[in-house]
């Protein structure tokens, strides 16, 4: 057997094996009335662009893909979620402090208004996930009023 056979066969073992360590799906409970769309009212477009492009990383209501279920690629979504649920998290947000809500909010004009968000990685798999700038520009512009 040649060596470049053998590190194939060893890098397809490594994957089956790592097929049997999975992530955990579930999303945590959440409390509806402390939600951000729920909290602060926005507009039905607004909600929806919030739920289209940004809740599935940045709230409990994460629906999983397809691929959350290939590792290695499962494990790193999982940490893209974790991370985001950490940095802003939609469901959570009526406990945020009127100050942490406030920067937050402000995070949320600089991120949209730099194309910083929605992440292309998670666009290249979410088609409507892409904000138009028009899109962009009605988040922008109510976040603004908003603080």
């Amino acid at each position: 057997m040649t060596r470049r056979r053998k590190i194939l066969l060893g890098l397809l073992a490594a994957f089956i094996v790592a097929q049997f360590v999975r992530i955990d799906k579930t999303n945590p409970p959440a409390d509806a009335s402390l939600d951000f769309i729920a909290s602060k009212k926005p507009p039905a477009e607004i909600a929806s662009i919030l739920k289209t492009a940004c809740y599935d990383c940045h709230s409990h209501k994460t629906a999983y893909p397809w691929y959350s279920n290939v590792a290695p690629v499962s494990w790193w979504l999982k940490g893209h979620i974790n991370g985001g649920r950490e940095h802003l998290n939609f469901s959570e947000f009526a406990n945020y402090s009127p100050d942490k809500a406030k920067y937050k909010m402000e995070e949320i004009v600089e991120v949209v208004e730099g194309k910083e968000m929605p992440m292309l990685t998670y666009m290249v798999m979410h088609k409507e996930a892409w904000l138009s700038q028009e899109q962009r520009d009605l988040l922008v512009n109510w976040f603004k009023k908003e603080l």
